[in-house]
């Protein structure tokens, strides 16, 4: 089901790194050369790339770019220094970041020979486990639908989605999505109702764009609608990604992943949380508390990009020019509304003795 020629990030001849512009989907496919660290740091910010784990593919890959600069140009360790310090910075709460650059840091501390050719090699490493780790958490996510699929007798199983955790978040699979590739590879039928997700619309120009991509039949919906179709039997389960969990199963991701998880839980529908276990943070027990949540620009919110009638791509004014914006980039749901965690690993209950289940090292 997924399209092996279609990955995120990716190198080039001469060394370099590519990603696609995600800012430019779903009307234009863009590529963007990454050819310093300073370029992995703008793509990050400048949401280029997004998603927790691509995310850390990209910073990375932005370390090897940092150190193969330091040896070209004989610069001295403060740079590479440097250059962790501003990836650090890039995002606030997607947790993947810090483990990426955690493991660049031991592959160069510990480099004994090459360090360009450690640092391309621990960052191609980093790319490929996610590859492998999304796969895994589709085969443990599939039972969960081909359960609904078999209580249904075959009908189409309905699946709600709020942001984009597929593959454009990731590598190759996604978590949502990897799930739902799966069942589709199975011949069960599915239906994904794609949130919009303002403010940057990452579903309606992202997850409608990846499941146009692999033929999964999908319905775009304002991000309201979710409670509504729930309320009416038009939902059979709710999956969702993460850019931070906690030791006790709280969960950061998109904001408005909150009230889906409130809506699931006054209906008695499953919401699941698909992640990588590079999200959990077991440093963290009280997300409410403890995650720090990004506030980002407020022209997010004031203004939105799309294509016009005229073919143009262009962001639109879409409040009166002095009306100023709240712009919280994510949310926390409580353990207490997550049905259950879907990892690599398998499936386990939104609580420590659960996550500890199944990542006895963490104790």
């Amino acid at each position: 089901m997924t399209d092996k020629t279609f990955r995120t990030i990716w190198t080039t001849e001469d060394r370099y790194v590519e990603v696609i512009d995600q800012r430019m989907l779903p009307h234009q496919f863009s590529v963007v050369k990454l050819e310093t660290y300073e370029d992995a740091v703008e793509a990050i910010k400048e949401m280029i790339v997004r998603g927790a784990p691509l995310i850390g593919a990209t910073a990375a890959y932005g370390i090897y770019l940092a150190v193969r600069e330091m040896v070209e140009e004989q610069l001295n360790g403060s740079f590479l220094d440097e250059a962790f310090s501003e990836l650090r910075a890039s995002r606030p709460t997607a947790v993947n970041l810090f483990w990426a650059l955690d493991k660049m840091r031991d592959a160069l501390d510990n480099c004994e020979g090459d360090f360009i050719e450690t640092a391309w090699k621990k960052a191609a490493e980093i790319v490929e486990e996610d590859v492998e780790t999304c796969r895994m958490i589709g085969v443990h996510g599939l039972p969960l639908i081909e359960e609904i699929a078999a209580r249904k007798n075959g009908e189409t199983v309905n699946i709600l989605t709020h942001c984009n955790a597929g593959m454009l978040g990731c590598v190759e699979w996604g978590t949502i999505t990897s799930p739902i590739y799966q069942a589709m590879q199975k011949g069960i039928n599915v239906h994904v109702w794609v949130d919009e997700t303002r403010p940057r619309n990452q579903g309606s120009n992202l997850t409608a764009y990846e499941l146009t991509r692999h033929n999964v039949p999908h319905t775009l919906i304002v991000d309201n609608a979710g409670g509504h179709l729930m309320q009416h039997g038009m939902v059979d389960m709710v999956i969702v990604g993460t850019d931070r969990t906690t030791r006790h199963g709280d969960v950061a991701n998109k904001i408005g992943t909150y009230l889906k998880a409130l809506a699931a839980h006054d209906n008695n529908i499953p919401f699941y949380v698909a992640l990588p276990s590079t999200t959990l943070d077991m440093s963290i027990r009280n997300g409410l508390k403890e995650i720090p949540i990004e506030e980002r620009n407020q022209d997010e919110v004031r203004f939105m990009q799309g294509k016009t009638k005229r073919g143009k791509i262009e962001p639109v004014l879409i409040c009166p020019e002095t009306t100023p914006a709240s712009n919280y980039g994510f949310d926390v749901t409580p353990a207490r509304l997550v049905s259950k965690i879907i990892t690599e690993r398998g499936v386990c209950d939104a609580s420590e003795e659960g996550l500890l289940s199944l990542f006895p090292e963490y104790k």
